[in-house]
């Protein structure tokens, strides 16, 4: 009797304790609702001045509320980093790499429609969507207006924010898609491609022409829009990325991560082999060395479309695991 009555004693204080921490944690972020009712005003201000329809902004601002959990994201970002292999492991897995290679093929006809029109090898893209969302499995659940609204008034980049929001207004306004309907992550990148309103203005496509552009569950728009993103980036549909590289020994390291090409014919003078060893091609192209992890003996010898990719994603890490990831795609 003694030992239940302790252990029920113990749970209830347990119990209290959770409560207590967790009412104190979420207590941490306070919105001064006077503050964001004056701001709201403010901003319907903007909206108007800068185009948008009073039916869009009267049937859309009154629904908008502050999401204290994209307050906590936004301040809570994780300081530590990966290793690259580690990152590598988790976006390009064994399950990744099939679901891809099935997608490809289940897409086939689509994929090379859009590649012809616009100049974007379908392993990329494929590559890409499952990098950025599984494959549309992952989008987010956030309504972007609401998360958007809320960095624009209380986040660490509070003018980036606005100006997306009034893009994402925009969208709404075009007729693209609904207030309810647009959903994404914590930071506003919507859909498939996890475009930011900004990106869907400048790249988005309306591939099928049936008057929208649908970034979130047409696969023609998806996939078209990807493909401009990379096209009107820069893409070169005749080249690859890059590939894994092995240095011969006593190779000079202040050539790694200088940002200084050289024709894959120099490389090849100095040593740089493919990763089994073989010549690099012999093909009138060049190319720089980096190395993602410091702790990692892991090299690559990236060509310009690497380049490309890092304006969707200004992250190594990303760039890379994208190439592999299409790499492995289109193995037989």
């Amino acid at each position: 009797m003694y030992k239940k009555n302790f252990l029920n004693i113990f749970i209830f204080f347990n119990f209290i304790f959770f409560i207590y921490i967790s009412n104190s944690y979420s207590k941490e972020i306070y919105i001064d609702l006077k503050k964001w009712d004056s701001w709201l005003v403010e901003f319907k201000a903007e909206a108007i001045s800068s185009g948008i329809s009073s039916n869009t902004i009267n049937s859309i601002i009154p629904k908008i509320q502050v999401i204290k959990r994209v307050i906590e994201l936004d301040r809570n970002q994780p300081e530590f980093k990966l290793s690259f292999e580690d990152y590598l492991n988790r976006v390009v897995s064994n399950k990744r790499v099939n679901k891809g290679k099935k997608l490809f093929e289940e897409n086939k006809i689509i994929l090379n429609k859009v590649s012809e029109k616009l100049g974007v090898q379908p392993r990329f893209i494929v590559a890409l969507w499952g990098i950025e969302t599984d494959f549309g499995r992952l989008t987010g659940g956030f309504k972007v207006i609401d998360a958007l609204a809320t960095l624009a008034f209380e986040g660490r980049r509070a003018k980036y924010f606005r100006k997306e929001l009034l893009n994402a207004l925009k969208i709404i306004d075009e007729g693209h898609i609904s207030y309810e309907k647009m959903n994404g992550s914590w930071a506003g990148a919507m859909g498939q491609p996890q475009f930011m309103p900004s990106s869907f203005l400048n790249f988005a496509l309306d591939f099928d022409n049936d008057g929208k552009t649908d970034i979130w569950t047409n696969k023609k728009d998806i996939f078209a829009s990807a493909s401009n993103y990379l096209n009107k980036s820069g893409w070169d549909d005749s080249k690859t990325w890059g590939r894994e590289v092995v240095l011969p020994k006593n190779f000079d390291l202040s050539l790694i991560n200088n940002k200084k090409e050289k024709l894959l014919s120099e490389w090849q003078l100095l040593g740089i082999r493919k990763k089994n060893g073989n010549d690099l091609p012999n093909i009138n192209l060049k190319g720089r060395l980096i190395k993602p992890d410091k702790n990692n003996f892991k090299v690559f010898l990236v060509y310009d479309n690497f380049d490309t990719l890092l304006k969707w994603n200004r992250s190594n890490y990303f760039a890379l695991s994208v190439g592999i990831l299409s790499d492995k795609i289109a193995a037989k």
